[in-house]
């Protein structure tokens, strides 16, 4: 067995890779991984055994942050950009206090050569846990820790920032090595991270509303114009933002794709004229779309697929946590600066996009502007018109299952109202679902960070409804997941009591079966059925 991953949905088997990883990434790039992961963990253990303040370490807590979501599913691919990343981490790791009666091998060993560190890597993965339920755990946990990192990157980049985020990092971190806590002492821990999730999205959700604006009711077109273009991909607003800026006056159009597309619903970047619109659907299908475009990519952050052609793999830069080897890879400078001009002159040289689809989808119902309309919801709800929410937030992704999210959306009764956020989303927003009393039946927050939007709508909600329990408001939960950033939206659910959440379209990989059950019996977690029967079990008043 050359790697083992089992972090994302589409493992392979549903039971993990162990040749190369289905989302791509070859055994050398997982195993460099591995032993990224491990590094911060060394780091972890000086920081917490030395109770260093940590603000006096911002170095290290950012490369924690970034090295954290280098590691999510499709976002970094490049093995020598992963071997820099160790390198920079031991350096960082071995100017901490080493104190006596630390001899962790995490907190101690040394690599320098890629041979040493694949070897090194061979000792240390996840199959290096050997109790099944220990391992499951301390999985769940680091998966969510990279989700927490996702979005503090994000929020450090608009320049905020949270002690106590990093804080929790580095004590669940090094949690991870520690072979005396008990099973109930990792379940606790599992939701105290979930409860540092809801931290994380608060944190970036002020950062964006702050920096670009709180987010608006919003039509977006999906058609093309018939300038050359620039495609920009991920999450990171900032990136977009110095994009926009560096082509105003150029000729050259920018487009949003898969989870930028929330982008047109901030005031701040209503402003460009040249921001044309959104262009293609959720990240898998960019082997193909990305051939019709033409123009450069700019990945901000993960969801990368490997290119389906060199002349494809020639256009599409890489900046922040992503990397794919054989890509232009954009840093910033000391002041947070990235210089685009190389993607803009190659833009210049290219033709414009092939329209794929015309029309145009709403989007931009953040908590604010979705509790503006708070008096419409209430009283649709209390007349009947409105039923049940459907939080139906997350991930897409390949696989043919996922026809069921479209399928659920499209079998749901005309008095039933569509929460999202995330990618999952394109599953169901070009669909013709109509609006009860002008809401619409499809209300997107955004980003999957701002299911935390979901989060504060259905806080105010259970107020205003005067409930005593988050888990008596109309509202289901039938989420997607692919990739670890949807690992802490759950678990940051849980954290607040959510209950009888369904996940699809498969259970997580690494959820042992003991672990599963206490999911089942404490918080009511299950997988998807048929469409029919979870609309039945669901929509059961």
């Amino acid at each position: 067995m050359s790697m083992f991953c089992y972090q994302c949905q589409e493992t392979a088997g549903g039971k993990g890779c162990t040749l190369r990883g289905v989302c791509g990434k070859t055994s050398e790039t997982a195993a460099l991984q591995d032993l990224l992961l491990y590094t911060l963990k060394g780091v972890a253990l000086r920081v917490v055994n030395a109770r260093l303040d940590i603000r006096t370490i911002p170095e290290t807590n950012h490369q924690t942050l970034t090295s954290l979501f280098a590691t999510i599913t499709n976002a970094n691919f490049d093995p020598q950009a992963i071997a820099t990343r160790i390198r920079k981490t031991l350096t960082l790791r071995d100017a901490l206090p080493a104190l006596p009666g630390m001899p962790h091998d995490a907190a101690v060993f040394h690599v320098n050569t890629l041979e040493e560190m694949l070897q090194k890597a061979e000792t240390i993965g996840v199959l290096a846990t050997n109790n099944e339920d220990v391992r499951s755990l301390r999985e769940m946990i680091t998966y969510g820790l990279k989700g927490i990192a996702a979005y503090a990157e994000h929020a450090w980049n608009i320049g905020r920032e949270d002690p106590d985020i990093y804080a929790f990092l580095y004590e669940a971190l090094s949690a991870t090595l520690d072979d005396r806590l008990t099973v109930d002492e990792l379940v606790a821990l599992t939701l105290k991270t979930g409860s540092f999730g809801v931290k994380a999205m608060a944190l970036l959700d002020e950062a964006n509303t702050s920096r670009f604006g709180k987010p608006e009711i919003t039509t977006v077109d999906i058609g093309v114009r018939e300038n050359p273009a620039i495609l920009i991909s991920g999450h990171d607003l900032t990136d977009l933002e110095q994009m926009l800026e560096q082509t105003a006056g150029t000729g050259i159009d920018v487009y949003t794709h898969g989870e930028m597309l929330p982008a047109h619903y901030y005031p701040a970047f209503k402003k460009y004229p040249h921001f044309a619109g959104n262009y293609g659907n959720a990240w898998w299908k960019q082997t193909s779309e990305f051939a019709s475009f033409h123009g450069p990519v700019l990945f901000t952050t993960n969801c990368i697929v490997p290119p389906a052609s060199e002349e494809i793999r020639s256009r599409i830069f890489t900046t922040g946590a992503s990397g794919y080897p054989g890509c232009t890879h954009i840093d910033a400078d000391k002041n947070g600066r990235k210089d685009f001009s190389e993607i803009i002159a190659l833009a210049k040289t290219l033709p414009a996009p092939d329209e794929i689809e015309t029309g145009s989808i709403v989007g931009g119902f953040a908590h604010d502007q979705t509790l503006a309309l708070a008096d419409q919801i209430v009283s649709a709800v209390k007349s009947g018109a409105i039923r049940k929410f459907i939080v139906m937030a997350g991930c897409d992704g390949r696989m043919k299952n996922r026809a069921y999210y479209t399928e659920f959306a499209q079998k749901l009764p005309p008095d039933t109202v569509i929460l999202t956020a995330g990618c999952a989303k394109y599953r169901y927003n070009k669909l013709s679902l109509g609006s009860i009393g002008g809401i619409p039946r499809v209300l997107d927050a955004g980003q999957c960070n701002d299911s935390y939007s979901l989060v504060v709508i259905a806080l105010k909600l259970k107020e205003v409804f005067g409930l005593d329990d988050i888990n008596d408001l109309p509202i289901v939960y039938n989420i997607a997941w692919y990739e670890q950033k949807a690992v802490i939206v759950l678990l940051a659910l849980l954290s607040l009591g959510v209950k009888n959440i369904h996940v699809g379209p498969t259970l997580p990989a690494f959820l042992s079966p003991n672990v599963a059950n206490v999911l089942v019996e404490k918080f009511g977690i299950a997988g998807i059925g048929t469409v029919e029967d979870d609309l039945a079990l669901l929509l059961n008043d």
